[in-house]
């Protein structure tokens, strides 16, 4: 039976601008585009992955609960399916299944509030029903081990977008925080975006470089996403979308999902995290391990400023001019962060950040439309491209090949 309706935000009767986003997330599923709740319960240190112990029925130390998610009104959540890129080669593959065997495993400890959903329609059906629809999404194309069979199969466990680097580059991606190594996708990179077009999985182009963006729009014949990233004309970070890619989104199709964490939203956030990081990399020299602690504690003592709702907003409204209304998401990386933005302090606040929208100008169709439609249509459009493609060719047989033991042809 459905859940019983979120508590009424004390709020509302003084702020019609929130009255009006509640009726919006009411009529259609906002859809979020990355949480790591998963990863969160994999390290928690009271019970390491033990999907039981981290009771999403109370209050969680995270960002996460159910009732703060009914609060938020959140319809539908693509659940992070993450494995850090700096693990041993021989284990991404056992690591990557056991994250998606974890969040399957939280699903299901929750049937009245939660329901596995696999494609547009099933959002749509668990939203009706009163339960979040919940997605799997895979951070970072280095735990295919090169393997398209491997690609396949976690298609068929569940997962439904691919992010085709994190923070590393893989042998056949370049991702955006490392020096070029291919110069955007390889032949087999290209494979990969073909074959996870015929699957019906998203192109996730979250944490890649501008030369793969570029490569994987010119490729892609399904829309393809940002799961979670803003917009770099505002905070420039590498992590962020820059304009002359946002510009060609419409022709893909495809959608940009803000996401919240400060230092892709706030300048003065990205570079004093970047500060911080050169500074304990120094720290990190001090022999003496006394003064060394010192240094840490000083540095992680110091106040670091904060990113805001109306900075996200921004961002909100950025990708909207550039790329068009039809074209921007949500994507809060909820648990993938230590700290929040002010006024987005957890799943419960989505509201507020459509009220603020709604008190610049959008109207009750672009509310929708950023919520939760853009990206059904996405996912819709490429559930159509993976049929017609399908019926026209088999999975593909490509494997990869070192550039070490490629040869010259005759």
């Amino acid at each position: 039976m459905p859940a019983a309706a979120p508590p009424i935000d004390p709020a509302l009767a003084a702020d019609p601008e929130l009255q009006r986003a509640h009726a919006v997330l009411a009529r259609v599923p906002l859809v979020d585009g990355h949480n790591d709740l998963p990863w969160t319960i994999r390290e928690y240190k009271d019970a390491p992955g033990d999907v039981a112990a981290y009771d999403l029925r109370a209050a969680t130390k995270g960002h996460t609960d159910l009732p703060r998610m009914r609060a938020g009104r959140v319809g539908a959540q693509f659940w992070s399916v993450y494995v850090p890129g700096d693990r041993p080669a021989g284990e991404l593959v056992r690591l990557q299944l056991e994250q998606i065997d974890l969040a399957r495993r939280m699903i299901a400890a929750y049937p009245d509030d939660l329901a596995l959903a696999l494609t547009a329609d099933e959002v749509e059906q668990a939203f009706r029903a009163g339960r979040v629809a919940s997605l799997l999404g895979a951070e970072g194309g280095h735990t295919l081990a090169n393997s398209l069979g491997t690609l396949r199969a976690y298609h068929t466990l569940g997962v439904r977008y691919l992010t085709l680097t994190h923070n590393v580059h893989t042998d056949w991606a370049d991702c955006a925080v490392l020096p070029p190594r291919h110069d955007g996708l390889t032949a087999f990179g290209e494979e990969v975006v073909r074959e996870m077009n015929r699957l019906g999985m998203l192109v996730d182009l979250s944490h890649v470089s501008p030369a793969t963006m570029d490569d994987a729009l010119r490729v892609s014949e399904a829309p393809i996403i940002f799961s979670h990233s803003s917009a770099r004309a505002i905070a420039d970070s590498a992590r962020n979308v820059p304009d002359d890619i946002l510009r060609r989104i419409p022709e893909n199709g495809g959608i940009v999902m803000v996401t919240f964490l400060p230092a892709y939203v706030s300048q003065a956030a990205g570079d004093a995290r970047e500060a911080r990081r050169k500074a304990r990399a120094e720290a990190a020299k001090i022999a003496d391990p006394a003064a060394r602690a010192a240094r840490m504690a000083e540095l992680d003592a110091q106040p670091q400023p904060r990113a805001t709702l109306a900075q996200v907003a921004d961002h909100v409204e950025h990708v909207r001019r550039v790329a068009g209304v039809d074209h921007v998401g949500l994507g809060s990386d909820f648990d993938g962060m230590s700290a929040v933005p002010v006024g987005l302090e957890d799943v419960s606040k989505y509201p507020h950040l459509l009220a603020e929208l709604a008190r610049r100008g959008w109207t009750d169709e672009e509310l929708e439309k950023l919520a939760g439609r853009n990206l059904l249509r996405v996912l819709r459009t490429a559930e159509a491209t993976a049929q017609r493609l399908r019926a026209a060719r088999p999975a593909s047989l490509a494997t990869f090949t070192p550039p070490s033991e490629t040869r010259a042809q005759p």
